[in-house]
């Protein structure tokens, strides 16, 4: 896996937790991004970015609303490892996690996917998730062949189905959206792609056809900003538009009235949350 990278380094550590909710409080990324400022204060690191993983949506599977998990990806010095974050981490997700849930947790460190068979293994299991029911041995069975620190830490710890799952879907670099990332909820209104760039550790935004735009060209970014995890980088979906947008935005360099800046927004909520 090409780690994802922000200002103060790569991630060297994955960090997946499920089944910490209830119908009446916050959902696994709320919790996700209070995780972060928890270890944040511990001086462990610092967080590159926390994505939504979806999951088998079947009766047969107890969840809260839409089956979904998260992984945080982590940057930390050489020194931390996966018993130290298993160490604020687990206290925490016992503490905080809605009553009768059954909160787990999934650690795995660089090394573990940069094995390339063990890194199939692990991605096997994350794709076995969305489309299979699953046992909690299974769970157990690919964390200990593929060296993920698993653990439960509340009621039946039916969680570390969806905690390794997150992890694992994460580590195949084309799964998930991120719901957190350094300046992603300051992200809204015309930017030029520039400047969007400036603002959040966002690798690329691009159509559904791939096409980039230019440094100069207006974003509309509306309200709802969600990029999605592909070929192991944060990339923001765009669709091109009328050129109002270009009227009402601040008045780009590096253009001429021969060539002016195309208009792009975000690819609808609907869009993107159905891939």
């Amino acid at each position: 896996m090409m780690a994802l990278r922000h200002p103060n380094g790569s991630s060297r550590i994955l960090i997946g937790i499920d089944d910490t909710d209830d119908p009446e409080s916050t959902g696994t990324g709320c919790l996700a991004q209070r995780l972060v400022g928890v270890l944040g204060e511990a001086g462990l690191g610092s967080a590159v970015g926390i994505t939504r993983h979806q999951l088998l949506i079947d009766p047969r599977i107890p969840y809260t609303s839409h089956n979904s998990s998260a992984c945080i990806a982590w940057a930390a010095w050489p020194e931390v490892d996966a018993k130290t974050i298993v160490g604020v981490a687990g206290p925490f997700l016992e503490v905080v996690s809605a009553a009768g849930s059954d909160p787990g947790l999934a650690i795995g460190v660089a090394p573990t996917w940069s094995d390339v068979w063990g890194r199939q293994e692990l991605v096997d299991f994350g794709y076995m998730a969305k489309n299979d029911v699953l046992d909690r041995s299974v769970a157990l069975t690919f964390a200990d062949s593929c060296d993920i620190t698993l653990s439960a830490h509340g009621d039946d710890g039916g969680g570390v189905i969806g905690a390794l799952a997150a992890l694992a879907l994460h580590v195949s670099g084309d799964d998930g959206r991120f719901v957190w990332m350094p300046g992603l909820r300051q992200l809204k209104g015309l930017v030029t792609y520039e400047e969007l760039r400036a603002r959040a550790p966002i690798n690329e935004a691009r159509d559904m056809s791939g096409r980039e735009p230019k440094a100069e060209d207006v974003i509309d970014l509306g309200n709802w900003v969600r990029p999605v995890l592909r070929q192991s980088a944060s990339v923001l979906l765009l669709q091109a538009q009328a050129s109002r947008a270009a009227e009402q935005a601040p008045e780009p360099t590096h253009t001429s009235a021969a060539d002016p800046p195309a208009t792009w927004a975000v690819l609808s909520r609907d869009v993107v949350q159905g891939l």
